[in-house]
């Protein structure tokens, strides 16, 4: 049986929304709640054994990244079901789009605008201040919700918690990620990562150290761009 096959078994009725090189989501229902299945591939040039064991991990990673952001106030998708055989979660299926979209649109005041990122960095400074470190903060991992914009938190498989004495540089990446995540997608709107990152140093308790390493992060990378 292909993984397709035990995908559709899990739950019958099932839309492909998207696929990428990690895997692919689907649109479904899960005990008549509309749901979200996301299944990671198999890596075929690694051994099964291993291939399996790494699988799980990514997926523990995930799903406690996500237990774990809730615990903390941040917004996430409820997850309903881990299956390990089809490498899936099934998840509520959260309303809105992502903030890539919503800023690509432009349908916003500037006052909406700055309660967005406002938020975004309030609570990526509430992640960081419970040492959890999210890995992949781009606009396409957080939806925000018309018209109360809310923010939901999404995609948490590279996340992880961070131990005080890496916790500086591990933040200071997180924030070198989403920074290069905001020039990439948006080059045309400068500012709003500034935007974000003044909201995180009013609510984070450990700015100094954290803007620190971020700082030179941000400094290896500009000189790995210069090198090419």
């Amino acid at each position: 049986m292909t993984e397709e096959e035990q995908v559709v078994g899990l739950v019958p009725k099932c839309k492909l929304v998207c696929q990428g090189a990690e895997g692919r989501v689907f649109e479904t229902r899960y005990f008549k709640r509309r749901a979200i299945l996301k299944q990671r591939f198999d890596k075929m040039y690694r051994h099964p054994i291993l291939n399996k064991k790494l699988t799980r991990q990514r997926l523990g990673m995930e799903v406690k990244g996500m237990m774990k952001a809730r615990k903390l106030g941040i917004r996430t998708p409820t997850v309903l079901l881990v299956d390990t055989e089809t490498n899936s979660i099934i998840m509520d299926r959260v309303e809105g789009i992502t903030v890539k979209d919503w800023l690509r649109k432009g349908k916003y005041t500037e006052e909406e605008l700055g309660r967005v990122l406002s938020a975004i960095g309030t609570q990526v400074a509430a992640m960081h201040d419970g040492s959890l470190v999210h890995g992949d903060l781009t606009t396409s991992n957080i939806i925000v919700r018309e018209p109360s914009l809310e923010l939901t938190f999404i995609d948490f498989g590279l996340s992880f918690n961070t131990v005080a004495q890496n916790g500086p540089e591990d933040k200071g990446v997180d924030l070198y990620v989403m920074e290069r995540a905001f020039l990439n997608a948006h080059a045309d709107k400068p500012g709003l990562f500034d935007k974000a990152l003044e909201a995180y140093s009013q609510k984070t308790n450990q700015w100094k150290s954290t803007f620190n390493r971020y700082s030179e992060v941000r400094m290896r990378g500009r000189k790995r761009s210069m090198v090419g």
